[in-house]
C-alpha cells in the first residue's frame, strides 16, 4: 500500500494542465505526480523540470534519455521508475534490440560507443557511493560535448529524485506501466515489487 494515496487527476487544474505532458510520454499521468499535487507547487516545479530535462535538444535523443533513466533507475533499484522509463523508451522509438539487450549495452552491437559512454556514466552516477571517476569522465567527454553532458546528467539527477520519491512512497504502478515492465523486463528478473500489490 502506498505511503500516501494519489489524488484524482483533476484535483488541481494547473497541475492537470501541465501534467498533459505525460500523456505523450507514458499515455497517462503517473501516480507519483498525483501524489506530489498534495503540494501543488512541488508538482508544478517537478513537471516543469521534467519537461526541461527530457526535451530533445540534439544528439541526446528522447529514446536515449529514457534508456539512461532506465539504467539509472535499475542501478538505484526503483522498479516503478524502471517500468516507466522502459515504457517511455519504447514509445519514443528505441530500437527493439536496445530494449531487449539494455543490460548488455557494454558489448551488444545495438549500442554505439557514445551510448555506452552515457550509460556507463548513468550507472556510475546512480551508484552509492557515487562511482564517477576520471576514466568515466574522460570517456564521456570523448563522445559528448559539455551541453550534452549536462543533459545526460540532468536525466540521471531527475531519476535520482524520482527513485527516492517512488521507492519511499511505495507508489503504485499503473496498469500500462506494469504491462511494459512485464513485456520488456520480466526476463531480467523484474517484478512490480512493492509497487504492485
Amino acid at each position: 500500500m502506498p505511503l500516501i494515496t494519489p489524488l484524482p487527476a483533476d484535483h488541481d487544474s494547473e497541475v492537470a494542465e501541465l501534467a498533459a505532458f505525460f500523456n505523450e510520454t507514458l499515455g497517462f499521468c503517473p501516480n507519483s505526480v498525483l501524489t506530489m499535487q498534495r503540494r501543488p507547487a512541488i508538482a508544478k516545479a517537478f513537471i516543469q523540470l521534467n519537461m526541461a530535462v527530457m526535451a530533445n535538444a540534439g544528439r541526446v535523443t528522447s529514446d536515449l534519455k529514457r534508456l539512461i533513466g532506465y539504467v539509472a533507475s535499475m542501478t538505484a533499484g526503483c522498479r516503478y521508475c524502471q517500468a516507466h522509463t522502459i515504457r517511455a523508451a519504447a514509445r519514443y522509438g528505441a530500437a527493439e534490440e536496445q530494449l531487449a539487450h539494455i543490460w548488455e549495452y557494454r558489448t551488444h552491437p545495438a549500442f554505439s560507443a557514445a551510448e555506452r559512454a552515457a550509460l556507463d556514466f548513468a550507472v556510475a552516477a546512480s551508484s552509492v557511493p557515487n562511482g564517477v571517476d576520471e576514466a568515466i569522465g574522460e570517456n564521456l567527454r570523448s563522445h559528448w560535448d559539455e551541453g550534452e553532458i549536462v543533459e545526460i546528467l540532468g536525466v540521471i539527477a531527475l531519476f535520482g529524485y524520482l527513485n527516492r520519491w517512488n521507492d519511499s512512497m511505495g507508489t503504485a504502478l499503473e496498469d500500462p506501466a506494469y504491462e511494459s515492465g512485464k513485456q520488456f523486463l520480466s526476463g531480467h528478473g523484474w517484478t512490480g515489487g512493492k509497487h504492485r500489490i
